[in-house]
């Protein structure tokens, strides 16, 4: 793993992400071994039944508007690409593409989605980057380059790679996921499908050997009038399934419905003995009667299912949804993998201030930068998609994985008191475990969970603060309403009287918050009175609060609706005596030394009380590797040397647990 690209967000993933997926369900979920196929209702590999658990590519090679902040103006491919000449040029155009995509997915990319827990990607692609518009016949090798290279990325990190067409020609439906002016002329002119079919034998040709390629997703999203069996949609999935066939007999075909994927009339009876149905899935209820249409057409036609889209919603929607799909044995790949500024997905890209200024241009709100100017920009951009440039959202990854396998609490941040705490970074977990919200999912019809769309992905409504900069993480908990409320796991290392420091924005009448230390009260119904504007920042200081010492998870409680909230702090005023000494001892787990270490490092720890004490050593994808401690300790500091001889060179972990606690540190072995 690179350190240059593993920042304390991710490492933070790697303490809270155990891959607990072989466990838990009696599916492969890791190497992709042999050509994927179908028996009956599953999908196999020479190991057995396999569930996918993938991330789709999209915004790479087929770019939407709503990933890259164009949508008020250019949504296709084609208008924002559009847009980009107009302004830059021909050439320099080709050079901004160029660079977009070579940073957009990388081996990088590719070594983390395995890192996460996912076992395959849904390599998106437009049918213009296999072969000219005008030249059927004729292919583009450039374009195949990046099909082999996730290809041989995912081949590296065993995971299987879907190729999915997501831009057909002539366009598959009127939409802008199609590339579409507008019209769905696939379904118009014959000379669309017949292209289509050739391209399909193309790809066939190439990869007919190629394990690592887990099948072929024939047309993204078909939506049009076909008719009440959709006649013309059956038949043009045979022509390309009889041209496939000549050349390869090794992979499945997933087949998606019409509308979207979600309608499989005239789709039965199955016309393949190794074909898949391939549904997808938003903004709809989650649990198993939602998706009963599906499993009578999986268990009728005795085909799998597998949800080749899903996403675009809150975490909690997530964690419900793939916990459906899980239990019904349904593999999944999710959208997307990254956006500018995107809290839905797995990496957020930041926005460059001059490519803003672009955006505020092309939206009529700006005036026209010159061509170095706008060159400039986006180039800086193209560079901001480096997945070491990139944050990476912890709360999503843990709503896809920890929450659905084991739901619980989980730190968002190391919180410490004395120290503050920013309200914004609540724990990890679902509605009704780590916050309440009134509005946190969206099953159709039309809800905003996350008012401000920025920062977290949860029924938490964060917007961007404008507070000074020295009171702000840059984010605020606003639109609160009564009876909402969040958790934070909080280290109290000093018991005593602190003084609490509230910061807080009032437009409104004046609303209460109560604080809670499991439940007890800290706080009670603490007024929040005007203070002249939704961001103007105001602090009130409540004296002699008595915290005790060790880890404890505080509840922020809206009593009553009517501000905003940045942050509360925690200043110690006088600490409490323990046998005559004012400093008593804490919990703790110190920082290795040497680190970087090779072959053995010093772990040293203090404990408040006489306790057991477990100590290990994790590797990066949550699995013990070496225990270094199962006993009782006494009270005072301890020192354990972890000997790392036989173990390969990396990221390790050391997990300390205790009656008082856990503690996570990383470690570098360096050989």
């Amino acid at each position: 793993m690179r350190n240059s690209s593993f920042p304390v967000t991710k490492i933070f993933i790697r303490e809270i992400l155990p891959i607990l997926l072989g466990v838990l369900f009696s599916v492969s979920t890791v190497s992709a071994q042999g050509f994927l196929r179908t028996q009956g209702t599953k999908i196999i590999n020479d190991n057995g039944e396999v569930l996918l658990r993938g991330m789709g590519l999209g915004g790479w090679l087929v770019p939407e508007g709503y990933m890259l902040g164009t949508s008020g103006f250019a949504n296709s491919p084609t208008q924002i690409r559009n847009k980009i000449e107009s302004l830059v040029g021909v050439e320099n155009r080709k050079l901004f593409y160029q660079k977009y995509e070579e940073n957009f997915v990388t081996k990088a990319d590719i070594d983390d989605l395995k890192e996460f827990g996912f076992n395959s990607v849904r390599f998106v692609f437009h049918w213009d980057k296999l072969t000219p518009p005008d030249q059927p016949g004729v292919w583009l090798e450039p374009g195949f380059a990046q099909f082999d290279s996730v290809i041989t990325w995912c081949k590296a990190n065993g995971m299987y790679v879907i190729l999915d067409m997501h831009c057909a020609p002539g366009s598959q439906n009127d939409g802008p996921i199609s590339d579409s002016d507008g019209q769905a002329r696939l379904w118009q002119e014959e000379s669309y499908r017949i292209r289509t079919v050739q391209i399909w034998r193309k790809i066939a040709e190439r990869y007919k050997d190629e394990t690592t390629v887990g099948g072929y997703d024939l047309i993204n999203e078909p939506a049009w009038d076909l008719g009440p069996v959709n006649a013309l949609l059956r038949e043009i999935y045979i022509n390309i399934t009889n041209t496939i066939r000549e050349v390869d007999t090794n992979h499945i075909l997933f087949i998606e419905g019409n509308w979207y994927a979600t309608d499989f009339k005239g789709l039965t009876p199955k016309w393949d003995s190794n074909m898949v149905y391939s549904f997808h899935r938003y903004w709809a209820e989650t649990n198993s009667s939602s998706i009963q249409y599906l499993l009578n057409l999986r268990n009728q036609e005795q085909v799998p299912l597998w949800c080749g889209e899903s996403g675009e919603n809150s975490n909690p929607w997530f964690t419900n949804m793939i916990r459906t799909f899980e239990v019904a044995k349904i593999g999944w790949s999710w959208w997307t993998i990254k956006k500018i500024e995107g809290a839905q997905s797995i990496w957020s890209v930041k926005k460059d201030p001059g490519f803003d200024l672009l955006l505020k241009y092309w939206s009529g709100t700006a005036a026209k930068p010159s061509e170095s100017v706008a060159m400039t920009a986006l180039l800086n951009q193209a560079e901001n998609l480096k997945v070491e440039n990139c944050r990476v959202n912890t709360d999503v990854l843990n709503a896809m994985f920890n929450q659905v396998f084991k739901p619980g609490l989980y730190p968002y941040k190391n919180h410490e008191i004395p120290g503050r705490i920013y309200a914004v970074d609540y724990d990890m977990g679902s509605q009704n475990m780590a916050y309440f919200d009134q509005d946190y999912q969206n099953t159709g019809s039309g809800a905003s969970w996350n008012t401000g769309w920025t920062y977290r992905n949860d029924g938490v409504d964060i917007e961007k603060s404008v507070d000074a900069i020295t009171h702000t993480n840059g984010y605020d908990v606003g639109w609160t309403n009564t009876g909402e409320w969040m958790k934070y796991t909080i280290n109290v290392k000093t018991a005593g009287k602190y003084n609490l420091l509230i910061r807080y924005a009032s437009g409104g009448a004046s609303g209460t918050m109560s604080l809670y230390s499991g439940s007890t009260a800290i706080l009670s119904a603490k007024a929040m009175p005007n203070s002249g504007g939704w961001q103007n920042w105001k602090n009130i200081v409540v004296p002699n609060v008595t915290l005790q010492a060790g880890t404890q998870v505080f509840k922020i409680e809206i009593t009553s609706a009517g501000y905003n909230l940045n942050y509360l702090e925690f200043q110690l005023v006088t600490p409490s005596s323990v046998g005559g000494e004012s400093n008593p001892v804490t919990f703790k787990l110190n920082p290795a030394y040497p680190n970087p270490f090779n072959p053995s490092t010093l772990i040293s720890f203090t404990l408040p009380k006489t306790g057991l004490v477990t100590l290990a050593a994790y590797n990066i994808l949550g699995q013990p590797v070496k225990e270094l401690a199962n006993q009782v300790f006494s009270s005072g500091d301890h020192e354990i040397t972890f000997d790392a001889a036989g173990l390969p060179s990396g990221t390790y972990f050391i997990r300390l647990e205790t009656a008082f606690g856990m503690k996570v540190i990383p470690v570098q072995l360096v050989k």
